[in-house]
Parts: C-alpha cells; structure tokens; sequence
C-alpha cells in the first residue's frame, strides 16, 4: 500500500468519527435546551483506552425519552470502539511503512531473478534511496510513480551493461588463449625439446579451449615439427597421421583461415612417404587444391608460393609411367611445366628478398632445367651466402654441392 493511500484512508476514519460526535453533542445541547432536564455526564479519565463519555438518566425523564438516549449511548458506544480500532491502525502505521518495504523487495528479488530485468547493486541502492527519500520528505503520489517509472527506465541501459560484462567475459578466453599460442609460436622456432614442449601444451590447450582454428593450425604445425625430430620411422608415422586428422577436423572447422589450409597441405605432403602409391597421388592432389586455397585466402604469404612451386616441380619431372598411373587412378593426371615452379619460386623472392637457401637451390635446379646457366650460377651464390640453420637447410645444402660443381661455380 502507497503511503498516500494509507493517509487517505486514516483521515477518512477520522473525519467519521468526528462527524459521530458532533452529532451526539450538538443532539445533547438541543434535548437540554428544549425540555430543560440535564442529563448528567462525565468524562471517565481512567479508562486506558483513552477519555470516554458516560450518559446518566436524570430522575423523571419520559419513556420516549429513556429510550432515544439508550440509543444515544450504544451509538457512542460505537464510536468509542472505533476510536479504539483508529487507535490501533494509527499504532500500527509506523511498522506499516515497512511491509510495504519488505514485500516491494521481495518483488525486485523476484525481478532480479529474471533474465529480462537484471539490475546492478549500485542502481538498486540508488533506486532505493531515491523511494526511501521520497516518503522521507512526503512527496505526493505523482512524484513516487515518477521516480518509479524512471527506476524501469533504468533496466534497459542495465541490460546493456550486463551484456557489455558478458561480452567481456567471453573475450578473457579468447584473450587468455592468444597469449599462449604467442608462447608456442616461439616455441616453434626453438629448440627439439621446445618444439615437443610446443606439442604438449597445445593437446591441453585443446582440453582446455576445444576446437579453434588457430590452436588447431598451430597444432598440425606442432606435428609436423616433432615428425622431424623424431628418432624411429613408427613414430615419424603417427605423428603425420596425428596431424592429418587434425588438419582435416581444421579446414571443415573454419574453411577461409589460410594457414589450416597451408599445414593441411604440408601434412599431406609429409605422409606420402608413409602410404601406397595410390594414396600418394591422391594426397598430392589434396596437397595442390589446398595450397591454390590458402593463397587465395592469403595472397602475400611466401611459404604458400614456395611450396607450390615445389609441387610444380615435382610433377614437371614425373615420368611417363608416373603420370599413365596417376590418369588411370584419377583420370587426369596432375599437370605443371618447369616454367610454373620457376614463377612460384620467384614470387617467394619478390614477396620475401631472400627467403631461404632452399628456395634459391629450387631456382637454380629451375634456371639449370631451361638452360639458362649463369642465372642459375646467381642463384647458386646466393644459396651459398647463407647459413644453414635447419634440417631442410642442410638438405638444401647437399644438393647445392652438388649443383656448384655441374655448374662449375
């Protein structure tokens, strides 16, 4: 109940009452006034109900009029019992306010509870204080209902906020997890034992984070990378099986992310030594459509274009029997010039000056292939001016010997 409304219906009680005992003392001078017989009254004080009126019949009054004050005193009777009643509501009043208070916040409990009124603690204090002041300083209805309507006008700019907080809360994963996979990119350039510490931790990131399409490319990567420190040729095999399953639950996960694609491919690639022949012209095939589709994705990236022109290589020397197998398997064979891998290997050099030693080795072999010697001589130089810092720099470096002698540099 609004306190408005309870001071409407104090102040109504009592102008009855009033009212009642007007009438009864403005009857009681007229009786006196006109039959000239008092009727002897006196206030009783000591009743703890507070003072009350006791009519007493003066001697010889009339029947008539023994019975109007009868009628007299059970209707001031009644109104002695409702001034008790008003007694007891005007006491209960104070503890009044406080009811409504309670049953007000079991409803903003209730409000709260529902995901279509979410309120923050400090707007509630802020909406309380507001109410609270209100009955405090006897403002009129209109202006609680005011300070009411604004206290819902708050909830849809709480919303917001509480969908601001979700959203951060769903960006600290994210953020959480993009800096660990900054610690495994360093530790993809490190060390054998950082490379299988690279392995380890990203199995548990994904535990941890599910399936994510940057862990999961990071991850065919990690594969690849303890595939080539491993000691035993079982254990090179799981680890490029491994990786392939990865890199196929990785291109269906999220098709346009260019590096899935890219290690998808390399993985393919690594596991042809491993299967039939049939299986390995099938994966190269797998191998060419994903590196077309990870430059398509990713047009500037070296590695793509590297690796392309080493398919193209690849193919430009298969034999006549390789490429009768490979239409009778597949019904086309795969097709590629020397010419196709040469471009490859220079667009490498003219996205990355320099790149590696063996893309200048490929671009010599290229050059050597169609005739062109002194190019081929260049690359060759260039191939030798930098240093061996990885396995396949090391193989590089064995067919370079073997090229600077051919070509006599």
């Amino acid at each position: 109940m609004a306190q408005a409304d309870s001071r409407v219906l104090v102040l109504g009680a009592l102008a009855g009452v009033a009212g009642v005992s007007l009438g009864v003392m403005f009857y009681q001078g007229l009786s006196s006034r006109r039959k000239g017989s008092l009727v002897g009254h006196y206030f009783n004080r000591t009743n703890e109900q507070g003072p009350g009126i006791m009519l007493v019949d003066g001697p010889g009054l009339p029947g008539g009029q023994a019975e109007v004050l009868d009628r007299l005193e059970a209707l001031i009777q009644s109104v002695s019992e409702l001034k008790n009643e008003m007694k007891a509501l005007k006491n209960a009043l104070p503890t009044l306010q406080d009811q409504v208070r309670e049953e007000l916040s079991g409803r903003d409990e209730a409000r709260r509870a529902s995901p279509l009124h979410r309120t923050t603690p400090t707007r509630r204090k802020r909406a309380a204080g507001t109410i609270t002041g209100t009955r405090a300083e006897g403002r009129s209805s209109e202006e609680a209902e005011s300070e009411g309507g604004y206290m819902t006008a708050l909830t849809d700019s709480e919303e917001d906020e509480q969908s601001d907080a979700e959203q951060r809360d769903e960006e600290q994963p994210a953020e959480k997890l993009s800096v660990r996979l900054e610690r495994i990119d360093c530790l993809h350039l490190g060390t054998d034992s950082d490379k299988r510490e690279s392995l380890k931790i990203l199995l548990e990131l994904r535990e941890e984070f599910g399936q994510n399409s940057k862990l999961l490319w990071r991850l065919i990567r990690a594969y690849f990378d303890v595939h080539d420190i491993s000691s035993t040729v079982e254990e090179k095999k799981i680890h490029a099986q491994n990786g392939k399953t990865v890199g196929e639950e990785a291109v269906k996960l999220n098709p346009t992310c260019a590096e899935s694609h890219q290690w998808y491919a390399i993985i393919c690639g690594v596991i042809t030594e491993y299967d039939t022949v049939q299986n390995r012209i099938k994966n190269g095939y797998i191998f060419k459509d994903h590196l077309d589709k990870a430059i398509e994705l990713k047009p500037q990236d070296p590695l793509s274009y590297y690796l392309r022109g080493r398919w193209c290589y690849t193919v430009a020397q298969l034999s006549w029997i390789e490429r009768k197998v490979a239409a009778t398997l597949f019904g086309e064979p795969p097709s590629a010039t020397v010419d196709d891998a040469l471009k490859n290997f220079l667009k490498v050099e003219e996205l990355h000056p320099g790149y590696s030693k063996p893309n200048f080795v490929f671009l010599a072999k290229c050059y050597r292939d169609m005739g062109q010697t002194e190019k081929a001589r260049k690359m060759c130089e260039a191939a030798s001016s930098m240093d061996s810092v990885s396995k396949e720099d090391e193989e590089a470096q064995k067919e370079l010997d073997f090229l600077s002698l051919a070509l006599g540099v």
